[in-house]
């Protein structure tokens, strides 16, 4: 038997973002039981995920496998089918528990700001909530300069130009500033997965830096899947 068992009565939602009408696949009530996907990242080992350059600002620690395999298998063809990809399968999915730690104090330029994980077309971003809405969620942006939602190979180069000339923000992004306009959100909700294609500017949102903890039964937990489609 599973030891995450996926819910028979998990609800799938699609919608569009921003001028470009990127795809978002959001999924409700994902697992039986989440408290025990939680319990497995509670005795795991957790390590900081940044640097002096940025990265993710918390710690992560390796995810379960079954879990990851479980949910890749569930979501390939939802996937699929919200993003129009026509017949495609699993090529590589990475998975880790994060939290996110740091205070806005410490938060470097690069941090501070929307990112992508990816000009690939084909790798999404899985990202599945164990924590509630006071820890915010995931926000869109477009770049004003640019105009771009997504960075494609192609726009790398203007885009990387044009921020070389921006200040930083400050502290955790959370709407519309001098460089970035945003363009849509997802709130946080226990046992929510919101799919995304990484090459899409996203922000984590971070309600009450406050609040934030390195205990994975009280922070902003989440189980991120990296997933590659071929």
């Amino acid at each position: 038997m599973a030891r995450f068992p996926l819910s028979r009565t998990m609800r799938l939602a699609a919608t569009r973002i921003g001028r470009d009408g990127e795809p978002v696949l959001l999924v409700d009530r994902f697992l039986i039981d989440p408290d025990a996907l939680v319990a497995a990242a509670a005795a795991s080992r957790f390590a900081p995920a940044y640097g002096s350059d940025g990265g993710y600002p918390g710690v992560r620690a390796l995810a379960p496998l079954d879990y990851v395999e479980d949910a890749v298998r569930a979501l390939a063809s939802p996937i699929a089918e919200a993003f129009g990809l026509g017949d495609v399968r699993p090529r590589r999915a990475e998975c880790s528990f994060s939290l996110v730690t740091l205070p806005p104090d410490r938060l470097v330029p690069a941090q501070r700001a929307p990112h992508v994980d990816t000009t690939d077309p084909h790798q999404f971003a899985v990202l599945h909530y164990l924590c509630g809405p006071a820890f915010g969620g995931t926000a869109f942006f477009r770049h004003r300069a640019t105009g771009y939602e997504v960075i494609t190979e192609a726009r790398l180069p203007a885009y990387e130009a044009a921020r070389a000339r921006e200040a930083a923000g400050q502290g955790y992004i959370a709407g519309d500033n001098a460089a970035f306009e945003r363009v849509g959100a997802v709130e946080a909700a226990f046992d929510r997965v919101v799919v995304y294609r990484s090459r899409l500017l996203h922000s984590g949102l971070v309600g009450d830096p406050a609040a934030l903890s390195a205990d994975p039964r009280q922070g902003r937990l989440t189980a991120n899947i990296f997933l590659t489609l071929a």
